[in-house]
């Protein structure tokens, strides 16, 4: 390198120099790009267009030109940047779903709410709109400073005169370096009526200016739920309101419900929220959705969700919302160019903010009108001289050789000035009428009077808080319109199915084949013992229920597989079908494994540490854990219980902690022994050894026995009975027990075992789907050893046979829809000598004293 060369080389800090260098970058993007002046709510490329369409003047009361001239004289004069750049802002600025008050007045095809982009710029036309026209008003009255374009050959202004709030009424977005904005737009007439109230109270607190400005209004209207969100942003410029869609639901003829959406958020798409909701119906993430089309035409907006006749459209719609973008947050940045730095605004800065640049504006308006007024008064004085002595200045024109001569006479003369001898030599000869002379001199009188009010003006603020009022009342009156967004105060945000539920009492089954289904309790009444039954469910041959139980809608329920794993469930997501229906599939619901089902259920109000889960398993093993550990449970499951290999989960019941359990087998023995016997336990521990079995013989039930209540036992071939309490002492956990049924070939195996007090209802539910309710008082209450009495008539083969009981509260009887019930047959005489029979071969009561192993 030579000396020459050398000496033109500059060394640098590479780091010092890559921080300025992007701390330069950074501030051009916030202050020339990517963020609004607090004055009129505009960034330079929306000022640039709306400027360059008044030079052109394509205002609103001239005819639409092409869209291509004004993105050429935009980018040509101001705005050194892409074609496509400046063309899609003025789409968006001529866009009714995008801004509440269209700045660019388009014809042609300008885009949808869909995503459809606009035609080609040489395609469409546009102008200004009318209310744009008042962000340019008075802008060339020296109401703005103006600077050099990107190339110091035309000038362009630093900011509009925006006679109208434009910050807040339109709002605006955009992401700087390190920063960004997000601005919601507002009804005009409520943002006006907020400047107003700034201008006459300027100790206005923001709570007050809410009760006028209340939040938000959306160009595409839609929900805002709660004022929580709204009142952060505005007292700090930063906050978070959560949009929702407005619906309807709507029945149909046939009783069917449709749910209607006919507003959307704010910049959702419409196209693709339809598309997600198919996605979630195809892939079974919504279930209930039968039909799902568009029927928006340029009337207004309609998209049509058929439900399903079992699904419940509310609860339906409280999934939309919470998986489409039928419900979104808005994240409020009132972030805002103050005197060329971004600052961060509450409400009351921002319309302080704006009542100050209107001040200025007025300010500089009624200057440039006093030096006009003061101007013209000054030539209206020059006349007046004139006319007063015309002669003498017909005469002194006369005599001159030259214009030059003939000013200087004047001036010297008549003590007038350069401008004012000059109006007078170009005064035409029609103002030395009568009338002209008369004309001028009202024309001056009001000049005086004009100077006078102009100059009061500007002494007084008060006068210019005024004209402001005026002015801002004018445009409120012409372009005011009605709110769309409603805000909803009633809680909705946070809103849970069950708000949306109403709590009822439900029976819930389950099929051995996995349909599950619920129905109000009310649907099946009471009995009389050895009734025939009504049908329940209708069910395929080799099928039956497999459990049964009574719930709330607003209940959670537990589901225990074989497997010893837990699921959980709400009461009213269980699908409602009608009483012969077969219900729907669990894996629909549940997210079960292959070769797993559910063996217990368990409706449970709420979680505390103070309640436990009792486990046992067909072989003998019980286990007791807090029901607090079961709270949180994931969609595809936990794991409640460890099993041995080959052992399957029974039964499951929730206890205080205190009760004593009793565990029947398939043999008719029956154990009894405290449950502090089992300790506590975590959630993936194996248990102990609650009972010993016998070869062959597995358990089939487990319940809480508490203090007078009764043991009722049903068998597979429909009969039962009661059993006071007290006829099973308490022995240790681990032993054999003792015989609780004579088990024969005429009653069969023992199926269910239960505590009853005497105040409630059994319903019994056959493999094929026969069900009957009847009041366990009408049961009979007999001794351990016998084989019971029959509780429900059942044919002579074996495929009918009892497979699942459930208590439910007793309640009066109550009568079916007419065609709903079958006729109850008349039952032959029973006699308790069936309830007297022994069993000779009973195992002796003492038969317990096995020591308990784990």
């Amino acid at each position: 390198m030579s000396e020459m060369e050398r000496s033109n080389v500059k060394e640098i800090n590479l780091s010092q120099e890559m921080r300025t260098s992007f701390l330069d970058y950074a501030m051009s993007v916030i202050v020339s790009r990517a963020l609004p002046d607090v004055r009129d709510g505009l960034k330079p490329v929306h000022r640039r267009i709306l400027y360059a369409m008044n030079d052109l003047g394509m205002t609103s009361d001239k005819a639409y030109k092409k869209s291509a001239r004004i993105v050429g004289e935009v980018i040509g004069k101001y705005h050194p940047h892409g074609d496509s750049a400046v063309y899609e802002t003025m789409v968006r600025m001529a866009q009714d779903f995008n801004y509440r008050y269209m700045l660019v007045d388009g014809h042609g095809n300008f885009g949808s709410v869909d995503g459809d982009p606009a035609a080609a710029m040489r395609y469409t036309e546009a102008r200004m709109s009318k209310i744009s026209m008042e962000l340019i008003r008075d802008i060339n009255k020296d109401t703005i400073d103006y600077k050099e374009n990107y190339d110091g050959s035309e000038k362009e202004p630093v900011v509009l005169p925006a006679r109208f709030p434009n910050l807040l009424v339109n709002g605006s977005s955009g992401i700087a370096v390190g920063m960004a904005t997000n601005i919601p737009p507002h009804q005009l007439g409520e943002v006006i009526d907020g400047v107003l109230a700034v201008s006459k109270n300027k100790e206005i607190s923001i709570a007050e200016l809410m009760e006028i400005i209340p939040g938000p209004d959306f160009p595409t209207a839609g929900m805002i739920l709660g004022r929580s969100g709204i009142r952060r942003a505005y007292e700090t410029g930063r906050g978070s309101i959560t949009l929702r869609a407005k619906v309807e639901i709507e029945e149909k003829s046939n009783g069917k419900q449709v749910i209607v959406v006919t507003e959307l958020p704010y910049q959702v798409n419409k196209a693709k929220l339809i598309e997600k909701i198919a996605e979630l119906v195809r892939d079974k993430k919504i279930d209930g959705i039968t039909d799902l089309r568009d029927e928006s035409d340029r009337t207004g907006m309609r998209i049509v969700i058929e439900v399903r006749r079992d699904a419940n459209a509310n609860v339906l719609l409280n999934n939309l919302y919470k998986q489409t973008a039928m419900q979104t947050s808005f994240g409020i940045n009132l972030l805002a160019l103050v005197e060329g730095q971004p600052k961060v605004l509450n409400l009351k800065q921002c319309l302080e903010y704006y009542l100050q640049h209107q001040q200025v504006v007025i300010r500089r308006r009624t200057e440039y009108e006093l030096r006009k007024a003061e101007a013209r008064a000054h030539i209206l004085e020059g006349l007046r001289i004139a006319l007063d002595h015309l002669d003498q200045v017909i005469a002194l024109i006369r005599s001159s050789r030259t214009t030059e001569i003939a000013r200087e006479g004047l001036m010297t003369q008549f003590s007038l000035s350069e401008k004012q001898a000059q109006a007078i030599l170009d005064m035409r000869l029609q103002r030395l009428t009568g009338l002209e002379r008369e004309k001028i001199e009202e024309e001056y009188q009001e000049l005086v009077a004009l100077i006078a009010e102009l100059r009061a003006i500007l002494a007084d603020e008060e006068k210019v808080l005024e004209i402001i009022r005026e002015e801002l009342t004018e445009i409120k009156e012409r372009f005011n319109d009605e709110r769309r967004t409603e805000i909803v105060v009633s809680g909705l945000e946070n809103i849970e199915d069950e708000d949306l539920i109403p709590e009822e009492n439900i029976v819930v089954t389950l099929t051995h084949h996995g349909y599950i289904k619920r129905l109000p309790v009310s649907t099946y009444r009471a009995q009389k013992r050895g009734g025939k039954g009504i049908q329940g469910m209708g069910t395929n041959e080799d099928d039956f229920v497999g459990h049964l139980l009574t719930t709330s809608t607003h209940d959670t329920l537990l589901f225990f597989s074989n497997k010893g794993k837990v699921y959980r469930a709400k009461g009213y997501e269980i699908p409602e079908y009608g009483r012969t229906a077969k219900g729907l599939p669990i894996v629909n619901l549940l997210e079960v494994e292959k070769g797993e089902w559910i063996n217990a259920i368990i409706p449970v109000k709420e979680f505390t540490d103070d309640s436990f889960l009792f486990f046992t398993t067909k072989e003998g093993i019980s286990k007791r854990t807090p029901l607090s550990s079961f709270a949180h449970i994931r969609n595809n499951g936990l794991i409640a219980l460890g099993l041995r290999e080959g052992d399957e989960l029974i039964s499951v019941r929730l206890t205080d902690g205190s009760r004593d359990i009793i565990i029947g087998t398939k043999d008719g023995m029956l154990i009894r022994f405290p449950e502090t016997d089992v300790r506590s336990m975590g959630r993936t521990a194996t248990g102990v050894k609650g009972i010993s079995l016998r070869d062959g013989d597995e358990v089939v039930g487990m319940e809480i026995l508490e203090e007078g209540s009764e043991v009722l036992i049903v068998t597979r071939k429909g009969y039962g009975k009661r059993t006071p309490a007290e006829e099973y002492r308490i022995q240790s956990r681990g032993g054999k027990g003792i015989k609780t049924l004579n088990v024969t070939e005429r009653n069969g195996d023992l199926v269910a075992v239960k505590t009853v007090d005497g105040n409630e209802d059994i319903m019994i539910i056959t493999a094929n789907g026969v069900l009957i309710r009847m009041a366990v008082e009408d049961i009979s209450r007999t001794g351990r050893n016998t084989q019971g009495v029959r509780l429900i008539r059942l044919d002579a083969d074996d495929s009918q046979y009892v497979s699942t009981v459930a208590m439910v509260a007793k309640e009066e009887e109550k009568d079916f829809v007419e065609g709903e019930l079958e006729e109850t047959q008349p039952v032959e005489p029973f006699t308790d000598e069936l309830a007297e029979e022994t069993d000779p071969d009973a195992l002796p009561e003492d038969d317990d004293t096995e020591d308990p192993t784990e």
